[in-house]
């Protein structure tokens, strides 16, 4: 976003520092301190900062019917696994549960079938807290129609209305549930709700055809295609934007008729859009739905630097904390849209937006410069402000 096309001024401010000191032949970190203080807050907000949420990944692979499409759902898998590690997420916290857990080379901790899927969806429910992200991809084949639509798995299958009550524990979290399975279109009025997130590769349950989609949106983590933005993150939206075009560009290339059509809806309404916009309708959720701190380019094991977890610098350590605490604001102020005035929630949500796009401008400023030196020989550039601090217990060494 170009901070210059949206009008106003962020209201966000920045209060950090750091210093180092050296004590009996160590240098020890004296303090870090970088908040997001909104709405006119200071260092006080600091101290009242809401604790980190967390990102969880549940992929289900369900009965593959050839050994052809066994292939693929492994791939499509093992690939957004790999995407969404390198991006951030503990190995812990991204789940697999396929249709043979011994062909996946012990990557699947279980068998999907509607038992094992229903006790990691409860799993879930337990082993997360309000407010974290939760991603939930369906691969297979689906079948039927309405609240009886299903995705195919070894044994019983799960319908859609039985898997819309096994998410009922999770409403408070931030939930997307992307079913890339063939006619899987009659999900969304099932699982649709509001603060949620449901995408599926087919508009109606009558396009029963293999679907594609899946397999580039796990790509779309993958690379850097997808971000469009180039934030050095992808979003939700932008994983389905890239998916959707790369779907029918495979059905170009290969002169099929295109067979699949895919939704996003995250405005609770119950009908999805193949077209969503991150203004305004669907997509202005999925837009502020990031996993992890960053991507990594295609092939690459390296993260990116804007992780705040693995960044040198700790200027973009606080600003990718900021970030990501302004893009929780802007869902939560969604959340809050009926509640308010459209003049009050239009003024807000642009504030959100330009304080968002100042950071990544800062971000991407302070990660093209040197980081700061911090050896004994720039004792001068590291010293901290007596000011700021106060002195450091027991004096220098």
């Amino acid at each position: 976003m170009d901070v210059a096309r949206v009008r106003g001024q962020g209201s966000g401010e920045v209060a950090g520092a750091v210093s180092v000191r050296r004590r009996r032949g160590r240098w020890w970190a004296a303090g870090l301190v970088m908040a997001t203080c909104l709405s006119g807050g200071g260092p006080r907000a600091a101290a009242m900062a809401q604790p980190a949420t967390t990102d969880h990944v549940l992929i289900i692979s369900g009965a593959s019917g050839s050994p052809e499409y066994a292939t693929r759902f492994h791939t499509t898998a093992t690939t957004l696994l790999d995407a969404v590690t390198r991006a951030g997420l503990p190995a812990a916290n991204a789940v697999w549960l396929a249709e043979d857990p011994a062909r996946t080379s012990g990557r699947a901790s279980g068998r999907s079938t509607k038992v094992e899927v229903e006790r990691a969806l409860a799993g879930l429910a337990t082993g997360s807290k309000p407010g974290d992200q939760i991603l939930i991809l369906l691969l297979g084949h689906g079948s039927h129609e309405g609240p009886e639509s299903r995705i195919n798995l070894p044994g019983p299958d799960i319908t859609a209305a039985e898997l819309a009550r096994a998410l009922l524990p999770l409403a408070d979290r931030r939930l997307a549930v992307v079913n890339a399975a063939s006619a899987s279109g009659d999900f969304i009025p099932v699982l649709s709700a509001r603060g949620r997130i449901v995408v599926t590769a087919t508009k109606t349950s009558l396009e029963r055809n293999e679907t594609r989609f899946g397999e580039f949106f796990a790509q779309a983590y993958a690379g850097d295609g997808a971000d469009t933005d180039k934030d050095g993150r992808v979003s939700l939206l932008e994983a389905y934007v890239f998916a959707r075009r790369e779907v029918a560009r495979l059905y170009e290339r290969e002169r099929h008729l295109l067979t699949e059509h895919a939704l996003l809806d995250d405005d609770g309404d119950g009908r999805g859009t193949e077209e969503p916009a991150a203004t305004a309708g669907d997509g202005r959720l999925a837009r502020t739905f990031v996993l992890g701190a960053r991507t990594v380019a295609r092939g690459s094991t390296t993260p990116a630097r804007t992780d705040a977890s693995t960044s040198t610098n700790p200027r973009v350590v606080g600003l990718v904390a900021e970030r990501d605490s302004l893009e929780r604001a802007v869902a939560a102020l969604r959340a809050r849209k009926a509640t308010m005035t459209d003049a009050a929630y239009e003024t807000e949500l642009e504030r959100l937006l330009v304080a968002i796009a100042e950071r990544t401008q800062a971000i991407r400023a302070q990660e093209s410069a040197p980081p700061p030196d911090l050896s004994i020989g720039n004792r001068q550039a590291t010293e901290p402000d007596a000011r700021v601090w106060g002195p450091v217990p027991g004096g220098m060494a």
